[in-house]
C-alpha cells in the first residue's frame, strides 16, 4: 500500500508529464498549496528558470488578507502572479495543478490568473 505522500507525488508527476507532452513549449504555471498558504510560479522548463512568483506570505498581501489559506487569498495570489507574468512578457502558459483537484483554492487562483491576462 502506498502512502499518501507517494500517491500525491505520482499524481503530480503524471500531470506534469501530460503537460510536457501537450504544452508546446509554453511556460508552466505551477501551484503549491499548504494548510496555511498558497504559492504559485511561472516556470520556463526549457531554460530552467522561474519567470514570475507570487505567494500569500508576501508583505503586500499579508496586510490585506485575513488568512493565507482561503479562496480570497488564492484570488489575490493569482491576480498578483498574472500581473508579474505579463510584465515579464509571458502571455500563454500551461496550468500545472500539481496533483491537486481543480477545485476551491486551486480553481480560484487559476480563474484570477486568467482575469489578470494569462491565457491557458
Amino acid at each position: 500500500m502506498l502512502s499518501t505522500k507517494e500517491l500525491k507525488t505520482r499524481r503530480s508527476r503524471r500531470v506534469r508529464y501530460r503537460l510536457s507532452q501537450s504544452g508546446g513549449g509554453r511556460p508552466r504555471l505551477s501551484v503549491f498549496r499548504s494548510s496555511k498558504h498558497i504559492y504559485a510560479q511561472v516556470i520556463d522548463d526549457r531554460a530552467g528558470k522561474t519567470l514570475a512568483t507570487a505567494s500569500s506570505i508576501e508583505k503586500p498581501l499579508r496586510g490585506k488578507l485575513k488568512t493565507g489559506a482561503d479562496v480570497e487569498a488564492a484570488k489575490a495570489v493569482g491576480a498578483l502572479l498574472a500581473d508579474r507574468a505579463v510584465k515579464a512578457g509571458v502571455g500563454k502558459v500551461v496550468f500545472d495543478r500539481g496533483g491537486y483537484i481543480y477545485h476551491g483554492r486551486v480553481k480560484a487562483l487559476a480563474e484570477a490568473a486568467r482575469e489578470g491576462g494569462l491565457s491557458f
